[in-house]
Order: structure tokens, then sequence, then C-alpha cells
């Protein structure tokens, strides 16, 4: 047992905090600081945290353009996925199923969490949302975030205190060029992330349930006349953002290696605000806001002294200053093709 580490994959929370030191492993020293091969590292550090926040993003962006609701429980939902794959991962690890087809467990890991936190959200929509659909914006805004503290403390209550480590089998291995070094895992994440991207693209532009979730975003009225079932949409948008969510939970948990009931608060605040700064309810641009939100943070740590410790003031001055020029954000709010 490793030092700091308790019974059950459990580590003690005094040095480590998730999201501290993004891409911590693998950035290289900072004596090469000034060469291109390390702003070419930033940059694949960057794009790696970067596609993270947009699949978090994503599910922000989608609730908001199908019913312009805010869903701040969905950093939990980000949160539980990252559980459940140290759950599993670990059970098929002590069993020695991990041993021989590592990545073929990660997929199965991955599909379980992404079925288990769609079903999750969509009992969240049918609890905390669908009754409170014709009332006030306020209304449904405290419930979003009494939904979200009880998620948390209920991943707090289940799975303790302490940070639960994620199995070490995909963490290592990676090869370097010109001074650039890149990671197994950090292929892995970049790989999963675009596939995950493109998909939901299909999803949203070339399939009967994605033309279904546009109408819906664009006129709910005229989208019931025509037979369209807003309820079944609503419920399909939560949990394709929660699969998402999920995924990019799992994938945090082995980059960072742990997770911790507390991490979706950091991540879903900036990943909302990566929507925000694409134009909320706008796919394409909950996409590239989360890559932005993320390359500021990388190369702001990078670069600027004591930069790490100020990371995240950076994201939001970015965001800030977007705004106040562009008040629907980079891609625009609500156009019409892209709002789901």
């Amino acid at each position: 047992m490793r030092e700091g580490e308790t019974a059950d994959n459990e580590v003690s929370p005094s040095p480590y905090r998730m999201f501290e030191r993004p891409g911590a492993r693998d950035v290289l020293p900072r004596k090469s600081a000034e060469g291109m091969d390390y702003l070419i590292q930033q940059i694949i550090n960057g794009l790696t945290l970067g596609g993270v926040y947009a699949l978090v993003a994503l599910g922000y962006t989608m609730v908001y353009g199908i019913i312009s609701l805010i869903n701040f429980a969905h950093g939990e939902i980000f949160a539980a996925g990252g559980y459940l794959g140290v759950i599993l991962l670990s059970y098929m690890a002590s069993q020695g199923l991990m041993d021989a087809h590592p990545w073929f467990g990660l997929a199965f890991a991955l599909i379980l969490a992404m079925g288990y936190c769609a079903m999750l959200a969509m009992a969240v929509e049918k609890v905390a949302y669908k009754p409170l659909r014709n009332s006030s914006r306020l209304s449904v805004l405290l419930s979003a975030l009494g939904m979200s503290i009880f998620l948390q403390n209920g991943l707090m209550l289940t799975q303790g205190v302490y940070d639960k480590a994620y199995p070490t089998e995909f963490t290592h291995g990676g090869f370097e060029w010109v001074g650039v070094r890149v990671s197994y895992m950090q292929i892995g994440i970049l790989t999963v992330t675009a596939l995950l991207l493109i998909l939901l693209n299909v999803l949203v532009y070339k399939t009967r349930i994605g033309k279904a979730m546009r109408a819906t975003a664009q006129d709910k009225i005229m989208s019931a006349l025509v037979g369209i079932h807003s309820d079944k949409v609503i419920s399909a948008t939560f949990a394709i953002g929660a699969a998402l969510a999920a995924a990019a939970g799992i994938m945090v948990g082995l980059y960072y290696g742990s997770v911790r009931y507390d991490m979706g608060f950091v991540p879903g605040i900036k990943a909302f605000a990566a929507a925000v700064l694409g134009g909320i309810g706008n796919i394409t641009g909950a996409m590239i806001g989360g890559l932005i939100i993320g390359m500021v943070e990388i190369l702001a740590a990078a670069y600027i002294p004591h930069g790490g410790e100020y990371k995240d003031v950076f994201a939001f001055i970015i965001l800030i200053l977007v705004l106040y020029f562009m008040p629907t954000g980079i891609m625009g709010e609500n156009v019409n093709d892209t709002r789901v």
C-alpha cells in the first residue's frame, strides 16, 4: 500500500485536490519553458483538459437549449460517473480481468457508467425539474441547486470523504518526440473525446431523435403539433448530456489518479463557463468554449509566474472579456441550426 492510501482504494485528502495541477504528470521541467517543444507540450495538455470541459459543457448547453434551464446538478452526474468507473475498474483489476485486455475493460466500464448516469439524469429530471416546468425560473433554479447538494452529499455518505484511487494499468507508457512527451492516457482521452463529439454531432444532425431535439428547441408548441413528444425529447437530452459527463468523469479519474465526492463542483462551474463562452444553447460553441478554457488554464499555469495558483482567474477573465464584447458568446446564443 502506498503512502497516503487507506483500504479500499481510498487516499487521504491531505495533499491532493482534484484539478489543482491539470496535466501535472506531463509538464516538462521549467528550464525548457522558452522552447517550442514546451509550447507544443502545453498545447497537448490544454487540448486534453479542454476536451473534458467540452464534454461536460455539452450537457449544460443541450439542456438549456431544450428547456432554458441551467442544470446545476450536472457536475454531480460527472462525479458519479467517475465513482462508478473506479468501482468497476477496481473490481475487474482485483479479479485479474484487467491483465490481458485492460482497454476492453475500460470500454466496458465507460459503457456501464454512461448508461447508469443517463438513467440517473432522467430520474433527476423527473423528480426535480418536470413538476416545476411551468413554474418560475427561480423555483427551478432552487430545485437544481438543491438536487446538486443532495447528490453530492449522497456521494459523500455512500463513498466516503476520502479520495478513491484508480487502477494504474492505464497511467504508464507513452512516447517522446523532439522533447514533447505524450502519454498513452492523453492519446486515449483525446481519442475518446473526439469520438464522442463526432457521435453527438451525428446523433443531433443525422438521426430522428436529433431532429426532434432541434425542433423542440426551436418551438415546443409547433413541435408538439406535428407529433413530437416533448417529455421524451427532454428526457433523452438529459440522458445524452449525462452520458457525456460520465465519460468525462472516468477520463478525469484516470488522468489525475483518483476521484473525490466533491470533484464535480469546480469542473462543473468551468464547464458552465465554457458553455456560456461559446454561446449557451449552441453545441458547437460549447465544444469551442471547453477547448478555450482548457488551453487558457494550461498556458497561464505554464507561462505566467505563479500562474498555476490563479489559473481559474485567467479562465474567467477570458470569459468576462468575451461576454463584454460579444454578449451572446463566441458562436452566438440559440442559433437555429446549432441549438439543442
